[in-house]
């Protein structure tokens, strides 16, 4: 309910009116026709064609909307995994958008991307899967997030409760009282007939409607639009209203046996009711305490506490480290890598990233060639006096190291400063490596040993400053000899750090070279 559906009516838009065609894929035959009717009114007055395919068209329909994606006079075609299908050309596919991405495999994503090769593929999700997730903090995806609730919106209230004919009462009357509507959820299909019958005894002055995924199309599509028109006012059903299933007027939702679920779906079905300004209320009911796992327990906890509008994309963050990021490569969308610590996966995939971006072929067999290596011959470290806590430590070195320009490595800086005071000598040794790590890096130095009567500089085989500046400093410097054509020795003494650091910076600014003037 923050506005995704928006977002992929514009996109769509601007595909089309360049000429390209859009496909939306749904994972419910209920939101696709959702989506359609959504689309028809906002491009009513522009000459789109939009198709639908779904199990809730007929035959006819459906050969007439393949014939028109295929010609290209269907401009927008909403469907579900219909889509999918081998029958299914495209004339001049732009956009895909992807509507519940969570609800999909790899497999079905990668087969719309591989339609066409240069086609934009748009995910909307509330709850991204871990792969997706981790797939955009490491860059190879970019990603936005929604965190600005429409205007008078409120969070949803959520109780987890112990299931009584008392509390469901209560809820149900409370909301119908004020003109609203009910979702049920019982999702099991063989008993929940066994259900409505409790729900009349229980509620004899509610309209109360059932709507489940093995009823008929035509049955399904009749529930649900005289739901939506108010002509029942409670609606039991499964998890087919799980995805995207948009009723304003509908803002108490109770969940029979809310353990089952998992954390996502009870996310996406908490998201069915409170999409106007009046308060909704979810109620997740279990058989108690006793009678559900641990795990169940930490998920209801979690979707209890995180009742703030937008706290999707935070339970995938949880999501993520409770179950791992999955494969890029693979099928799996969670999961652990077994062989490398998640940290150096990262990282080495960053690498990777950074290089295609900027059009370098990445190092695969030495993907840390890259990095510099600084020896002072001091002590470089965050001593125990200085910072006690041994986390603290390991998280200040983590930071350090995984900086990757001076701006970020200031602040790590300052906020050690902040937080601890004046640097010691091994502190101020270990700030020092690091920027020379940077300033290394930038001009391809493989490694500096620093030692008190020598300095040694050795280069890597394609160096990143021009060479003219090394013959120069070697015509007027009589205190720098080659070793190699590699390695570069500077006799000097140094008998401490700063003497040591204005040594290594000396060199390290003529190979530079010149800075080149700001242009205005």
């Amino acid at each position: 309910g923050f506005g995704k559906t928006e977002v992929a009516l514009r996109a769509a838009f601007v595909a089309v009116m360049n000429g390209r065609q859009v496909a939306v894929l749904c994972p419910t035959t209920l939101l696709a026709e959702q989506h359609a009717q959504t689309f028809r009114d906002r491009f009513a007055a522009w000459p789109v064609t939009i198709a639908e395919l779904s199990r809730f068209r007929s035959g006819k329909e459906t050969t007439a909307a393949i014939a028109g994606i295929k010609s290209g006079s269907v401009d927008i075609v909403i469907g579900t995994h219909k889509l999918l299908s081998e029958k299914i050309e495209f004339a001049r596919l732009g956009l895909v958008v992807i509507d519940e991405e969570h609800r999909f495999g790899v497999r079905q994503k990668e087969r719309l991307k591989s339609l066409r090769a240069e086609v934009d593929v748009l995910t909307l999700t509330a709850t991204p899967i871990p792969r997706t997730l981790a797939m955009s903090l490491e860059g190879i995806r970019d990603f936005s997030v929604i965190a600005t609730a429409p205007e008078k919106r409120l969070a949803i209230k959520t109780f987890v409760r112990r299931e009584s004919d008392e509390l469901i009462r209560e809820a149900v009357i409370r909301e119908l009282k004020r003109g609203g509507q009910v979702y049920f959820l019982h999702n099991e299909v063989e008993t929940i007939l066994n259900r409505f019958e409790r729900l009349e005894k229980l509620l004899p002055e509610a309209r109360i409607g059932i709507a489940h995924g093995q009823m008929a199309e035509r049955d399904l599509e009749r529930v649900m639009r005289d739901f939506y028109q108010q002509r029942y006012n409670v609606l039991l059903c499964t998890t087919i209203i799980e995805t995207g299933i948009d009723n304003p007027n509908a803002n108490t939702i109770i969940m029979h046996r809310a353990d089952k679920f998992g954390l996502a779906q009870l996310h996406q079905l908490r998201g069915r009711v409170g999409r106007s300004h009046h308060q909704a209320y979810a109620y997740l009911l279990t058989p108690g305490d006793e009678a559900i796992t641990k795990n169940a327990q930490k998920r209801l906890d979690a979707i209890q506490n995180l009742e703030d509008l937008g706290s999707g994309f935070y339970l995938s963050m949880h999501d993520l480290e409770i179950r791992g990021a999955g494969e890029v490569l693979g099928d799996e969308q969670s999961g652990e890598m077994q062989q490398v610590g998640f940290d150096l996966y990262s990282q080495m995939l960053k690498t990777a990233v950074e290089s295609l971006k900027k059009g370098e072929e990445p190092n695969f067999e030495h993907p840390f060639a890259s990095m510099s290596e600084i020896n002072l011959h001091m002590p470089a470290l965050l001593p125990d006096d200085f910072v006690p806590d041994v986390g603290s430590r390991l998280s200040l070195y983590k930071r350090l190291a995984a900086t990757d320009d001076i701006v970020a490595l200031e602040h790590v800086i300052d906020d050690i400063n902040d937080r601890f005071g004046k640097l010691p000598e091994a502190a101020r040794a270990l700030i020092a490596t690091h920027r020379l790590r940077l300033v290394c890096r930038d001009l391809g130095i493989k490694r500096i040993d620093a030692a008190e009567s020598a300095i040694v500089f050795i280069f890597s085989p394609q160096p990143k400053f021009d060479p003219m500046n090394l013959i120069g400093l070697l015509q007027t410097r009589r205190d720098l000899r080659m070793m190699g054509p590699e390695k570069m020795r500077m006799t000097v003494s140094s008998a401490d750090l700063d003497s040591r650091v204005r040594a290594i910076r000396t060199i390290t600014n003529a190979l530079a070279g010149p800075r080149k003037p700001q242009q205005d």
